[in-house]
């Protein structure tokens, strides 16, 4: 029986699978358009007062490198998803049990990747992959089972 205050488990499983397809789908769609960007040349890198300055050499080219990927949809939507999916977790670790929504939220993470990365990438999903997967959900159910019968 759940306390009064406490919603019913379906809103916290959606809310695992949720925050698990918000960090683990989107990853390799962030990774994709990190990899295949190709910012365009700044003409204020090669300025004088830039080059004459060390730390302006430094700092200025990674500045707008990020400021370059957050203008590219394919990077910036999922990144916001992904970043949305923290905000959902915050919020969830707040009402959820700690020490059952830090691992069953990664690990759900982690088979949406595997997931998105077949999808995206084409990769395989090897044997190896495959069982760690399977390991990982039955360690995850072990945890759930051992809180419900303590």
């Amino acid at each position: 029986m759940t306390p009064p205050n406490q919603p019913p488990a379906i809103n916290f499983i959606l809310s695992f699978l949720l925050v698990g397809l918000a960090w683990g789908l989107t990853t390799p769609f962030i990774r994709r358009a990190a990899r295949t960007h190709r910012p365009p040349p700044h003409p204020v890198l090669a300025s004088d007062a830039v080059q004459q300055s060390r730390w302006k050499r430094r700092v200025y080219p990674a500045v707008l490198s990020v400021l370059d990927l957050l203008r590219n949809p394919r990077y910036a939507v999922p990144l916001v998803l992904n970043l949305t999916g923290s905000v959902w977790f915050f919020l969830l670790i707040g009402k959820a049990e700690l020490s059952l929504t830090v691992p069953i939220v990664n690990t759900v993470a982690f088979l949406f990747t595997v997931v998105g990365e077949w999808w995206v990438e084409g990769k395989v999903i090897s044997r190896d992959t495959m069982a760690g997967m399977v390991l990982s959900v039955g360690g995850i159910a072990l945890c759930v089972h051992s809180k419900n019968v303590s």
